[in-house]
């Protein structure tokens, strides 16, 4: 290890670093309490460490290529960790008005998050199966405990052990697959797999990843813990884990399929088409019933997992501009619906029924607001960066001739805006509940505004990310 290796991780060394600190301030200040102290302190130094990570991510490392040739720097990285760092940035701000309300352990909590992300970020740099297990492993294990972090709530308690135990079945075949592509390869390295012949027990291996990467994006039908992990976990939480995970599968799945096995694309192309689709009518057909709303935003987030893995099922710069492209759009759009709901209070626990929106208009016209925007932009209607982030998915699905995949992702967008917009109205209209309070917290009003402002902006001029993103596409070539 060098200097050169240590300058490549940068964005990584910063958010363990600022993590670690993190930590040592909590434990400084809450002292023999044992209960974190009310008040951001955490809470800034936790935004402090994203926003330097964001300045360096935002300058390519001397040599991209480091630690042996397991890891890698290059566009691609830089938009995952984009992607990565975006979703933190708002989680972090959403959060202090809901830790303090709740007394969940504020320390803990955004040294999960923060390591959660370097995770995440991790998978995007892999070059090697190694490296890619080992960021698959530091992003799911904060999620473990953040989904359980409420200890006083029976929910939360459920929620964390239902998702270890199924996280521990995904890893397993993950684990699994990675010996098989070794047994079969000889390497690890995803470089070298390009040259390597497509034998029965590399085509096993490979399944046996796709599982484990598909259980931690939640495409069915590895998608059982979600509504329920969803539902139990905290509302902060939630929102995180559901934008980190999906970025750091989605990275693990560009750095598998179009850049290790591009001359196998026939074989498993196929098979991706076949998963996305049943992940696109299911996750649809199962919001449409939900009165949860959180337990609908489950649903909604499989069913955007449908979505982008259209852009892997579809090989070549189209599909995986498509990709990243809806990694940061969907980031922006989910959190900021997930903000509106940590505003809302039903005697002191989560409003998080459909109906505890009603009237929000009155109370709170800019969250009610920002919520119907990006319901907007989740069923992908124009001008939002919903719309855009589909656009390129479903031209890629056509440019690769996957007609049938294209058609299925059309109609059940169509069925999406009924349950999209049924929440949005529910928030435009209505009396409100005399149980249901909106808080007023200035960094959630910050987060909401940058989400609001993020999706009009990624509809309305969308080639600033387009450029940065089509750069990132040079890297799969």
């Amino acid at each position: 290890m060098s200097w050169r290796d240590l300058g490549a991780a940068s964005p990584e060394l910063v958010l363990t670093v600022a993590a670690l600190a993190v930590l040592l301030y909590d434990a400084w200040t809450t002292g023999p309490s044992l209960e974190s102290p009310r008040g951001g302190g955490a809470g800034w130094l936790a935004l402090a460490g994203v926003a330097l990570a964001v300045l360096l991510n935002a300058f390519p490392p001397a040599a991209p290529v480091a630690f042996a040739g397991m890891y890698v720097r290059d566009r691609l990285t830089q938009a995952v960790t984009l992607a990565a760092l975006l979703g933190t940035g708002i989680t972090v701000l959403l959060s202090p008005a809901y830790l303090n309300r709740f007394r969940l352990p504020a320390g803990e909590y955004y040294a999960l998050v923060l390591f959660s992300a370097v995770g995440a970020i991790l998978m995007g740099a892999a070059r090697n199966l190694a490296v890619l297990f080992l960021g698959l492993e530091i992003l799911s294990f904060p999620l473990y405990t953040l989904a359980a972090l409420a200890t006083r709530s029976r929910r939360s308690q459920e929620a964390g052990l239902k998702y270890l135990l199924l996280g521990a079945f995904g890893t397993a075949f993950f684990v699994y697959g990675v010996a098989l592509v070794y047994g079969a390869a000889g390497t690890l390295d995803l470089s070298r797999l390009a040259g390597v012949p497509i034998t029965p027990l590399l085509g096993v291996g490979v399944a046996l990843l796709t599982i484990g990467l598909g259980f931690e994006a939640a495409l069915a039908p590895f998608h059982a813990w979600a509504p329920d992990v969803y539902e139990g976990a905290p509302l902060p939480a939630t929102a995180f884990m559901s934008v980190i995970a999906k970025v750091g599968a989605f990275a693990g799945f560009l750095r598998v399929f179009p850049l290790a096995l591009p001359a196998a694309s026939a074989q498993w192309s196929a098979a991706l088409v076949a998963v996305a689709i049943v992940t696109m009518i299911w996750g649809n057909l199962a919001a449409l019933f939900q009165t949860n709303l959180k337990r609908l935003l489950a649903y909604s987030s499989i069913a955007h997992a449908g979505y982008m893995l259209i852009g892997i099922a579809a090989p070549g710069p189209a599909g995986t501009l498509g990709v990243l492209y809806y990694l940061v759009v969907y980031a922006v759009m989910n959190l900021g619906a997930f903000g509106v709901l940590i505003l809302l209070e039903r005697r002191g626990e989560e409003a998080d029924e459909i109906a505890d929106l009603a009237g929000l208009w009155g109370r709170a016209p800019w969250a009610a607001g920002v919520l119907a925007l990006c319901m907007v932009s989740l069923a992908g209607l124009p001008p939002t960066g919903g719309f855009i982030a589909k656009l390129y998915l479903f031209r890629a699905a056509l440019e690769a001739r996957h007609t049938a995949l294209a058609l299925v992702a059309v109609l059940t967008s169509v069925v999406s805006v009924y349950y999209y917009l049924r929440v949005a109205a529910a928030a435009l209209s209505g009396t409100a509940p005399d149980a249901v309070a909106p808080r007023r917290s200035a960094t959630v009003g910050i987060a909401l505004a940058l989400a609001g402002a993020g999706v009009l902006w990624f509809g309305i001029l969308p080639s600033t990310l387009t450029a940065f993103v089509q750069q990132a596409v040079q890297a799969l070539r």
